[in-house]
């Protein structure tokens, strides 16, 4: 880490291999961008873990970690009409939180500029959908940048900061998986460090900052000229490039990482049968001129993009109003707009449109895939199953799984018990969400951070006997969980909400939040999540450490007996952030009381395996149980749930 913090604050031009999202870090250090805020989730956490490795005292920005997207938006964008360069970063879905701000920035005057980062996540490998982002940057009149490498998003960071100065305005960066964890050699250029001029520039009078129905129409039409504006830049973008070369007859225009796929898909044919291809780089506002530049004298054009058909429909207009013949190819299979385009799929879609080119993979070939992509679905693999390669014996699901001691595993063996059939249980955002995979079987609905309370609350009414639970976590709890609260306590809805109080933001990486004493920066007040109940007018509180399974099965049993809204915060910390600080500490003195399976006493019920399922616990021929030394954390939670007895503690001396 030290060593990375000494490279984003070289002065001097290096080269380094990198992931796009360390790429973005050195460029928002070499653009002098002075604010950066952020609610962790992926692919984008990386950003942060990048700038955390510049000690605090030399870091020449301020960063935090907000308690939501909007927060993170909102601050960045207060620096920002203060005159100072700021960024924002967060993940696909994190805009929808932030929106009702964002949407507003186009409209506003923001002298230090503002770079919003966002994470899409075609492909859904760590979020609830494939939610195509550049549908906001319509909706806001907001120019997009979308790289497709490495050097790529350094390139583009180092542009976006450029344009939103001078254009006194924010600009999307749009990344995608691939772009944010992909790794490459990445040339960096010379950092020229100013000192941080802390002089406060935010003047009301020199602009209109309150957009209200008599103001509104003047604050548009500076936005759709400063729209326009992008699109005089980005014709001459040397960030968008006509490769040389290729079937004058035949074009593929490709944004993203499609565009590296696109190379990798035409290097089987030879250079004169190969379309000619334009990379798109500026995809909003589109570059009209360029784009009519290069359909001009094509019989046909093939349009590449990952989700939704943007690109596409504007393409399509565009041929139409300039009278072109051009012939535009988008997405003629449903499962082109589905996951990632990943080089075998972009083979696929260029056979099916020409199946004369030469390409090997069959037209068949999304057929399979959608074939595969369903029957994945079914067992909840479906994001693994559509990534399975062609061609090739295909291994057995690995579905995603809490960790060896778990404190949302022993919590949720625990409340299972004090459930009867038909209760309805409510998911939310967090490795808790895991908790509906066999054999746990909680959480039955799933929208967005902070809504189980909500939903919860709208099952609750004529329920007709059946108990509602949700689940919430504390990072998501500051984040978004306690307007829900709060109208459930307001209009007296009967539920059960568990608060899974692991003391950290878990999921996207062990970042800090208000409840855990500690912020980016420090130590900071640490917030009470009964305190913050209390506060909103809970009375029925109940707490318990999620491995005293037992006293939690009876407060479940306790509370869903009691009438209104009712509270118990199960409590343990994350095991897998504990263990690893644990290791650090004693190094080399680091020992492990790790579980066993005695033999003699062992009856093979599989309590350990079918209900808790701990994945150390592996089953062998004839119904013996392991018990995996490399997994084995030796946390122990297990031992309470085998009913006779046979899961034993190691005797050497423990951490």
């Amino acid at each position: 880490m030290k060593e990375l913090g000494k490279a984003l604050l070289s002065e001097e031009p290096f080269s380094e291999i990198v992931i796009g999202d360390t790429a973005v870090a050195r460029a928002l250090v070499e653009a002098r961008v002075r604010v950066i805020s952020s609610y962790p989730g992926s692919p984008t956490p990386e950003i942060a873990e990048a700038l955390a490795a510049i000690p605090k005292e030399e870091r020449p920005f301020y960063f935090e970690f907000s308690v939501n997207e909007k927060v993170a938006l909102e601050l960045a964008f207060g620096a920002a009409i203060n005159g100072h360069a700021s960024a924002v970063f967060f993940k696909s879905v994190g805009l929808n939180v932030a929106a009702d701000s964002f949407v507003q920035l186009s409209l506003m005057d923001i002298p230090g500029g503002l770079v919003v980062i966002l994470g899409d996540d075609p492909g859904a490998n760590s979020s609830q959908n494939e939610q195509d982002n550049r549908h906001y940057a319509r909706l806001a009149y907001l120019p997009l940048l979308e790289p497709a490498t490495s050097q790529e998003a350094y390139v583009m960071t180092l542009e976006a900061a450029r344009l939103a100065r001078e254009r006194r305005t924010a600009v999307i960066l749009r990344l995608t998986t691939h772009v944010c964890h992909a790794k490459e050699k990445v040339s960096f250029g010379a950092y020229r460090p100013e000192p941080l001029d802390r002089t406060p520039r935010f003047d009301p009078a020199a602009s209109n900052y309150i957009p209200i129905a008599a103001t509104v129409f003047p604050l548009k039409r500076r936005a759709l000229e400063r729209l326009e504006a992008f699109r005089g830049d980005f014709e001459a973008s040397p960030l968008n490039r006509i490769l040389p070369g290729g079937d004058p007859r035949r074009g593929v225009i490709a944004a993203g990482t499609a565009r590296l796929s696109l190379l990798d898909a035409l290097e089987e044919l030879p250079p004169e049968r190969r379309p000619a291809v334009l990379e798109l780089a500026t995809v909003h506002p589109l570059p009209r001129r360029l784009v009519a530049r290069f359909l001009a004298g094509l019989t046909e054009a093939k349009i590449l993009e990952e989700l939704d058909p943007l690109l596409e429909e504007e393409i399509k207009a565009l041929a139409y109003d300039e009278g072109l013949a051009t012939k535009i190819l988008g997405k003629a299979d449903p499962e082109e707009l589905l996951g990632g385009y990943l080089p075998a799929k972009v083979r696929a879609i260029l056979a099916a449109a020409w199946p004369d080119l030469g390409l090997a993979p069959p037209a068949s070939a999304l057929a399979a895939r959608a074939a595969e992509a369903a029957a994945g679905a079914a067992t909840g693999t479906a994001a693994a199953a559509a990534r399975a390669p062609r061609g090739r014996e295909s291994v057995p699901a690995r579905p995603p799984q809490l960790c060896p001691g778990c404190g949302h595993r022993s919590a949720f063996h625990a409340v299972r018990k004090a459930l009867r059939e038909g209760d309805i249980t409510v998911a939310d955002i967090g490795c808790h969400t895991l908790g509906y995979l066999p054999p746990y079987r909680m959480g039955g609905v799933l929208l967005s951070m902070g809504h189980s309370t909500s939903t919860a609350s709208g099952l609750s009414i004529f329920r007709e006997g059946r108990r509602v639970v949700c689940f919430l976590g504390d990072s998501t709890f500051f984040h978004a969980g306690m307007p829900g609260i709060v109208n459930a306590v307001y209009n007296g809805h009967e539920v059960l909400l568990v608060v899974m109080e692991n003391g950290t933001t878990a999921m996207t990486g062990h970042q800090d939040h208000p409840g855990t004493g500690r912020s980016f920066n420090g130590p900071a007040p640490k917030l009470s999540v009964r305190a913050a109940l209390e506060g909103l007018g809970v009375k029925n509180i109940r707490e318990v450490d999620a491995y005293r399974q037992a006293e939690l099965t009876a407060l479940v049993r306790e509370a869903l007996a009691e009438p209104g809204f009712k509270v118990i915060i199960a409590r343990h910390p994350c095991m897998l952030k504990l263990t690893r600080e644990a290791r650090r500490r004693a190094g080399a003195a680091w020992k492990v009381r790790q579980v066993r399976v005695d033999p003699d006493t062992c009856v093979k019920n599989h309590e350990c395996i079918e209900r808790f399922a701990c994945p150390s616990f592996q089953a062998r021929e004839g119904g013996a149980v392991e018990v995996s030394r490399d997994l084995c954390i030796g946390d122990g939670s297990c031992r309470q749930t085998c009913p006779a007895g046979a899961l034993v503690q190691d005797k050497e001396e423990g951490r």
